[in-house]
């Protein structure tokens, strides 16, 4: 299975689960306590980035570096996120 193939599925599996007790037990159950934890980690970045907080704020708020801050910052730009 190619990656678009792959994230076609992951995304309508998601969008089939209809509850919030649902979305959580298929989180739990399919990315490890350290996924889990990086992809709560970068909502987090989304979000401050569109408080305006700086870069470098939130890199030592999230003890992460400036650049996966950056990273979130440039997909912003590119117009993601607009639902958050």
């Amino acid at each position: 299975m190619n990656t678009n193939t792959g994230l076609a599925d992951l995304v309508r599996v998601m969008s089939e689960l209809k509850t919030e007790k649902g979305m959580r037990e298929f989180l739990l159950g399919i990315l490890t306590p350290q996924e889990l934890e990086e992809i709560v980690r970068r909502l987090q970045i989304i979000r401050l980035l569109k408080k305006g907080i700086p870069h470098q704020q939130i890199a030592k708020r999230l003890n992460v570096g400036v650049a996966t801050v950056t990273r979130g910052s440039k997909e912003i730009k590119k117009g993601r996120f607009k639902n958050l």
